[in-house]
C-alpha cells in the first residue's frame, strides 16, 4: 500500500475553507523584455485596482492583494504574494513605476548604467 503525503482530513478541510471563503483568485503575470526595461503585467480577475499592492523592500520586489478571511467576527487581512523576485543589479530601483493599463496592473522596471555591464582596463602597479 503506497503511503500517502496528505491526510484526507487536511486535504477535506482545504476544500471546505476554500468554500467558504468564496474560492481562490489565479493572477496572470507576464514577464517582457525591451531595449530600456523589463516589464511586469499582472491581471487579478476580481481584484479591485486598489487591492493590488506593488513594495519595494532593499532589493525585493513584491506584488500582492490582501484577501479577507472573518474569524470570530473580525476581519483578518492576509497578503497573497503575486510576484516576489529579487531586484536585478542592472535595475534602477528608484525608477520602478507602476500603472493600470486596460485591466492589468503593469510594472515598469527601467535599466541603471549597469544594464550595458561594467568595464574598465585594470592598470597593474608595480
Amino acid at each position: 500500500m503506497k503511503k500517502r503525503l496528505i491526510n484526507d482530513n487536511l486535504i477535506t478541510g482545504i476544500d471546505v475553507l476554500n468554500t467558504l471563503n468564496g474560492g481562490s483568485i489565479e493572477p496572470s503575470v507576464k514577464f517582457s523584455k525591451f531595449p530600456s526595461y523589463h516589464q511586469i503585467e499582472l491581471k487579478a480577475p476580481g481584484i479591485a485596482e486598489e487591492g493590488l499592492h506593488v513594495k519595494i523592500d532593499n532589493d525585493l520586489l513584491t506584488v500582492f492583494y490582501e484577501h479577507q478571511i472573518e474569524s470570530r467576527g473580525v476581519a483578518i487581512p492576509l497578503p497573497r504574494i503575486v510576484y516576489n523576485k529579487q531586484i536585478p543589479f542592472f535595475v534602477d530601483a528608484a525608477k520602478i513605476n507602476a500603472h493600470y493599463a486596460e485591466d492589468r496592473l503593469v510594472v515598469q522596471l527601467p535599466f541603471n548604467e549597469m544594464a550595458s555591464g561594467y568595464h574598465r582596463d585594470v592598470e597593474i602597479e608595480n
